[in-house]
């Protein structure tokens, strides 16, 4: 009978191009949308007032104040949505461990059915079950993975959530303040930084993506544009109406 060697070393080609990045991880999608929203909906928001023509120190209580409360919503907003889920996972997971203890021939036996129905030999694919199923925690781990799709080692934590929210929302929401802050005395300096940011974060979402840098810093460029030129527009129209 042949040998097969397990211990071969991996192609180099191979071994530095089969590394993953994180996708599961529980701070790079509230981050990312925190930051994005925080600069467009402040920026908005600043814009709107702005085109009330109102005084430079209304925008900026305005703008610290859209700051303020969309991070604390922000904050408690992914809380509350990551914390419910994992909750959901642990109550599914607790499910499936008394399943485990309950019955665990049945539990080996679809684990060896799910094998098989991956194209294993049902000989070899049971005696894969059966070794898995020998420790416990091993058997629950495979099990959520096959059944339920998910790692019980690598479920996101509601803090991390909470905090790459709540900063990543500030950060943003901070850039078109600013310039009023250093003793601007007009939108445009705010408008011109808060748009070099968004093109910016558009840019460095695009390391993380498949999408080119300018395109995605474009894309963020035009909707951030757009949703600041509706609101200064409706600021005008309902300012000088309300005037």
């Amino acid at each position: 009978m042949a040998i097969i060697e397990t211990e071969a070393p991996l192609h180099e080609a191979h071994r530095d191009n089969h590394t993953h990045r994180d996708v599961n991880g529980g701070w790079l999608r509230p981050a990312v949308f925190g930051a994005m929203d925080g600069l467009v909906s402040n920026l908005a928001l600043m814009t709107g007032v702005a085109g009330g023509a109102v005084s430079r120190e209304t925008i900026v209580i305005t703008g610290l104040a859209g700051l303020a409360a969309g991070a604390f919503s922000m904050a408690a907003g992914e809380y509350t949505s990551v914390a419910s889920q994992r909750e959901l996972v642990e109550a599914e997971l607790d499910v499936e461990r008394g399943e485990l203890r309950k019955h665990p021939e049945d539990e080996e036996r679809e684990l060896a059915a799910l094998y098989v129905s991956r194209g294993v030999e049902p000989e070899l694919a049971g005696e894969v079950a059966r070794q898995l199923s020998k420790d416990p925690e091993q058997a629950l781990e495979i099990h959520a993975r096959e059944e339920l799709g998910i790692d019980p080692g690598d479920l996101p934590s509601p803090l991390v959530a909470a905090v790459s929210s709540f900063g990543a929302f500030a950060l943003g929401a901070l850039l078109p303040v600013l310039p009023y802050l250093l003793g601007a005395g007009s939108l445009w300096p705010a408008l011109l930084l808060a748009l070099i940011g968004l093109f910016a974060c558009g840019a460095i979402v695009a390391r993380v993506t498949a999408r080119s840098w300018w395109f995605s810093g474009l894309r963020q460029l035009a909707l951030g544009g757009a949703a600041a030129g509706v609101t200064y527009a409706l600021g005008s129209v309902f300012g000088t109406a309300v005037g």
